[in-house]
C-alpha cells in the first residue's frame, strides 16, 4: 500500500510527459519519499542485442561530482603492488586470502581491481562476482598494473556500467542531496560515455528510453532528445 508521501510524490509526476534532463534533475529531489539521502539512478534502454559480443555495452566514466558514496575497494594483486594500492586508499589488499573469502561468500565491497597476472586465479570467481557486477574487466579499467591510479579514480567518482540482458543500463549518478545541476551534469556525463560506445552494428534508434528515479520514489521519464549532443 502506498504511503501518504508516495501518493503526494506520484501526484507531482505527469505520467504522460517526457521531461527534459534539467527538469528531471530538479523534480527527482522534490519527489523523494525517503528520510535518508537516497541514491539517484538512471535507467537507460538501448537499441542493442546484448547477446552479440560487440553490442554487450560496458565501460566506465568519472562523474564530475562523484557519486556521493565512498566506495569500498578490494585490490587483488601480488605483494609487490600491495604498498601502492594501500597508499592510494584501497580498503582491502591481498590475493589468496581474499579469493578464499569470496569463494566462501564474502562480497562486501563495491569495486574489485586486479592486476593482469592475478586474473588466472580470479577467473574461477566469475560465477560469484559476475552477477554482482564485481568481476574485474580491462574494459572498465579494473584490470591494470597501475593499481594506485585505478583506486584513485574509483575513490574520485569513477563508476562502471554494463548493459543487462534486457538491453538496459542501470547506474547510480548521485544522491538526492546533490544540487539539481550536479545531478544533471553527472547524468549527462554518463549518457555521453554510453553514446560514444554505440556499436556500428546496432541498427535503428540507439538511445531508446531514459528514466531517472531516487530510491523508493516514482520514476521520471526523460525525453531522449534533451540529452543527445
Amino acid at each position: 500500500m502506498a504511503t501518504k508521501k508516495r501518493k503526494v510524490a506520484d501526484a507531482k509526476v505527469d505520467k504522460n510527459k517526457s521531461y527534459s534532463l534539467k527538469e528531471a534533475s530538479t523534480l527527482v529531489k522534490d519527489i523523494n519519499c525517503t528520510k535518508f539521502d537516497s541514491s539517484v539512478d538512471l535507467h537507460i534502454r538501448l537499441g542493442v542485442d546484448p547477446k552479440k559480443a560487440d553490442q554487450a555495452i560496458r565501460g566506465s566514466v568519472t562523474l564530475p561530482h562523484g557519486t556521493g558514496k565512498t566506495k569500498k575497494v578490494l585490490v587483488l594483486c601480488t605483494p609487490d603492488k600491495e604498498a601502492a594500492a594501500k597508499e592510494a586508499g584501497a580498503d582491502f589488499v591481498g590475493l589468496d586470502d581474499f579469493i578464499a573469502q569470496i569463494e566462501a561468500g564474502w562480497t562486501d565491497v563495491d569495486v574489485i581491481i586486479a592486476t593482469p597476472a592475478t586474473m588466472p586465479k580470479i577467473g574461477k570467481l566469475g560465477k560469484i562476482l559476475g552477477p554482482r557486477n564485481l568481476m574485474p574487466n580491462p574494459k572498465t579499467g579494473t584490470v591494470t598494473n597501475d593499481v594506485a591510479a585505478a583506486v584513485t579514480e574509483v575513490k574520485g567518482g569513477k563508476i562502471t556500467f554494463k548493459v543487462d540482458k534486457a538491453g538496459i543500463i542501470h547506474a547510480s549518478i548521485g544522491r538526492v542531496s546533490f544540487a539539481p545541476e550536479k545531478i544533471e551534469q553527472n547524468s549527462q556525463e554518463l549518457i555521453n560515455a554510453i553514446i560514444k560506445l554505440k556499436p556500428s552494428t546496432a541498427k535503428g534508434t540507439y538511445l531508446k528510453g531514459l528514466s531517472m528515479a531516487a530510491t523508493m520514489s516514482p520514476g521520471i521519464v526523460i525525453d531522449t532528445k534533451s540529452v543527445q549532443n
